[in-house]
């Protein structure tokens, strides 16, 4: 069968067009390992993030399609409840009210969230401690979790300070 030029660049040209348009298989999506090397913290006056109030590691999760896998993730309100506060800070402590070693710090975005995919080892138990301008709010119970929206606002009072 013989094909004319016509044929021949018609062919060519859909045959590279599927060619490009095949998933590339070093390609890297949002299941693969690439996500943990993602390195996602918040900083102060930064306005990246987004959904106040929701548990962030519904979807900063592996397989998850939120960008980064978040060790700890919440959102810090003033003290109406209704209202984000940016700008302050949470630690992790090894000891209630803010004593014994600092595990980790994460600095509340300008939205009033934060988050941090660096690796946390909550061993037995971190105490959160949020320290706001004017005074620090200290959680009197260990957490062995990041996912603190996954209760605050939920079935216990939103993270808030002053």
């Amino acid at each position: 069968m013989n094909l004319s030029k016509v044929n021949i660049v018609a062919l060519i040209s859909i045959t590279l067009l599927f060619i490009s348009c095949k998933k590339d298989k070093t390609t890297t999506d949002i299941s693969t390992s690439s996500e943990t090397s993602e390195s996602k913290i918040s900083t102060y006056n930064d306005t990246e993030s987004h959904n106040m109030g929701q548990n962030c590691i519904n979807c900063h999760t592996t397989g998850g399609d939120g960008e980064g896998i978040f060790q700890a993730a919440g959102t810090v309100y003033d003290s109406t409840l209704s209202v984000t506060l940016p700008n302050t800070t949470v630690y992790l402590y090894t000891e209630q009210g803010g004593n014994g070693t600092l595990k980790h710090t994460v600095e509340v975005d300008g939205l009033g969230n934060f988050y941090t995919t660096e690796s946390i080892d909550f061993g037995d138990g971190l105490y959160p401690t949020i320290k706001g301008t004017t005074i620090s709010k200290h959680m009197s119970s260990p957490i062995t979790s990041g996912q603190c929206n996954s209760c605050h606002g939920v079935s216990t009072s939103k993270l808030w300070t002053k």
